[in-house]
């Protein structure tokens, strides 16, 4: 990222999606592609880059992408990064736009502990290595004292929904769950953040429940792309990006007494700031 910090000239089109991994980073993506180049790639086009290319090599992290790359995409650009707010640079979030999503954060590290694993095991069998993974009691603990590749999970979003309360024009905040219950409006509201609403014409159309249908998870998870496609960006199948993508899968890994001295860790680092996760009452 320093290569990045030093050289990356931002442009006013550009669009950054920022998230923690595993809080609907993959998902974002493909609806963010999706809208911002429907002109270009109708959803409902059976070539559309997305039905033969994983989310991810389609949008690219800043972090992984090579700066000369980045800099000779065609405006309006989509990049993405799991930094924190605050280690992003200054002009990035004063010139673009980010559009952050955050997930629950006891499904979001129970997802990022089963993708870990995942990751973990293509990479002993391609080392050659023996040591034993983390279990989800020692994962967990990390997770609790903030020890994970972003930080604490809890700071990660919060930093992004201060900076969305100051900037709304410039950060757009969502939440995984609040998708999920109303994917069409998300995307909506998405799209006109992005700087390219949809038009009455199109809503008709509907142009917005073709771009929800061809990102949908299940079309996105069984597509053929993904189910046994390599990463370009990791060089793993594609397949390991996809869990249950399903709210409250948590309780199949947490005791009641985990999830209670979670949640506590949360409210506490939260408290006065109105940001809570889930869906907003």
């Amino acid at each position: 990222m320093a290569a990045a910090q030093a050289s990356f000239e931002p442009r006013p089109t550009d669009v950054f999606l920022a998230s923690c991994p595993k809080s609907g980073t993959t998902w974002l993506k493909a609806l963010a592609f999706a809208t911002l180049n429907r002109a270009t790639h109708s959803p409902s086009d059976s070539d559309h880059p997305l039905r033969h290319h994983n989310p991810h090599d389609c949008v690219r992290f800043l972090e992984t992408r090579p700066v000369p790359e980045a800099m000779a995409l065609p405006s309006p650009r989509l990049l993405a990064t799991h930094l924190p707010c605050s280690l992003l640079p200054s002009r990035i979030t004063e010139c673009g736009r980010v559009v952050y999503v955050c997930r629950e954060p006891k499904d979001a590290m129970v997802s990022f502990w089963v993708y870990s694993n995942k990751i973990a095991a293509v990479l002993r069998r391609r080392l050659g290595l023996e040591a034993p993974l983390p279990t989800f009691g020692e994962a967990f603990e990390l997770f609790c004292k903030g020890q994970s590749s972003s930080g604490p999970n809890w700071r990660h979003a919060l930093e992004y929904w201060e900076e969305s309360r100051r900037r709304p024009g410039k950060v757009l905040f969502l939440k995984y769950e609040e998708m999920l219950q109303d994917p069409i409006g998300n995307v909506k509201n998405l799209a006109a953040f992005m700087g390219c609403p949809f038009s009455c014409a199109e809503e008709e159309a509907g142009v917005v429940r073709e771009i929800v249908q061809l990102c949908s998870f299940e079309k996105l998870k069984n597509s053929e792309v993904n189910k046994n496609g390599n990463s370009a960006m990791m060089g793993v199948k594609n397949d390991v990006y996809f869990g249950k993508g399903a709210v409250g899968d948590w309780k199949n890994y947490m005791t009641p007494e985990m999830a209670a001295r979670l949640d506590k860790i949360v409210e506490e680092a939260l408290q006065g700031s109105g940001l809570t996760f889930g869906i907003s009452m």
